[in-house]
């Protein structure tokens, strides 16, 4: 009988992260689970053995890189090689980027940008000598396009694409076996928007259109069993992230217009709202893969998504047309190359 495949997923206790780690295990994985929260970790731990797959529980930090090169350790003595590892682990703080503190904002760094470096660190450091496995980082449409109140997590995720693209070519270079592939994510039902810090009096929420999260994680799946080098998740963020390519500062103008209202509901923040940015909140409860907006994660066919579709088109207009004017202010027109260096030595 075959020996089972090993996968590793960061941030495996709630969200993406334990839609992810069941997906790997219905697919016959045995799945090691990284997370900070004990009742998320036993959470996602019955989820894996309840589909006939072998969990490992490894409680650790993924900003600290001697704790994830000591739990990929544990894997490989107690389950095998490793064959896939996830870097999926986030936090963030909603807030304008005035009202984030440095010590916050390098905490959210650490863990979403950072956590991904040691993440790839632990699992190359294993792979490169056999000349194979996979590795995928869970990027975000946000690491194209930056939106206000989440400085934090876009400069993360930009960081995170930039460190991809670096990685890779390296691999690349050296004829390497090992793949290294990204899934962008759109914005998905999870429980960060109960759970992350907020300096904001009313509730955050994710942008529409909205997802369930397996439906991400069934991407990130299929690109570690093929190799691909990435996968932009959702229609209306594939659409965001091409025209943006095109006529840069486009999805800076809509974001600026369309996207500060849209990460907030019209409930009042609870004043006992629990954080995660510094320590886990899944301690005691076990918040599972969703988080509170079931009804409206239907995607691009939700249909409060549809009914605000006509405003969409015309915010999105007005950012085009922002952008040209913006374009004309500077001398040039959009399609215009950048106008020569005529400053004299």
């Amino acid at each position: 009988m075959p020996k089972p495949r090993v996968a590793v997923v960061t941030g495996a206790s709630a969200g993406v992260g334990r839609a992810t780690s069941i997906a790997f295990a219905r697919h016959g994985f045995d799945v090691a689970l990284i997370a900070r929260g004990e009742a998320g970790l036993k959470g996602v731990a019955r989820d894996v053995e309840a589909v006939g797959r072998r969990p490992l529980v490894l409680a650790a930090d993924v900003a600290d890189p001697e704790a994830l090169d000591e739990a990929a350790n544990r894997v490989e003595a107690e389950l095998g090689p490793i064959d896939v590892w996830v870097n999926n682990a986030m936090t963030t703080a909603f807030a304008p980027f005035w009202d984030i503190g440095p010590t916050d904002f390098k905490r959210a760094v650490e863990v979403t940008f950072l956590g991904q470096v040691w993440g790839t660190m632990a699992a190359l450091k294993r792979m490169r000598p056999r000349d194979r496995g996979s590795i995928v980082n869970v990027g975000s449409a946000l690491s194209f396009v930056g939106i206000p109140l989440q400085s934090a997590y876009c400069s993360s995720k930009f960081a995170c694409r930039g460190f991809f693209e670096s990685v890779r070519a390296e691999l690349l270079h050296e004829g390497s076996h090992v793949h290294l592939s990204m899934v962008h994510l759109p914005a998905v039902n999870t429980p960060q928007f109960d759970w992350c810090k907020t300096a904001l009096d009313k509730h955050p929420q994710p942008v529409p259109p909205i997802y369930q999260p397996e439906v991400p994680a069934k991407a990130v799946l299929d690109v570690a069993l093929d190799g691909r080098r990435e996968k932009i998740v959702g229609t209306w963020n594939k659409m965001l992230v091409f025209v943006d390519s095109l006529f840069r500062g486009v999805g800076n103008h809509y974001a600026a217009t369309a996207a500060w209202g849209a990460q907030l509901t019209d409930q009042s923040v609870d004043p006992d709202r629990p954080a995660n940015l510094h320590h886990p909140v899944d301690e005691d409860r076990d918040f599972g893969a969703h988080g509170t907006f079931d009804r409206r994660a239907g995607g691009v066919l939700d249909p409060s998504f549809l009914r605000s579709f006509p405003r969409t088109v015309v915010l999105f207009a007005q950012a085009v047309r922002a952008n040209l004017s913006e374009r004309a202010r500077s001398g040039r027109s959009m399609l215009d190359d950048p106008p020569p260096n005529t400053q004299q030595p």
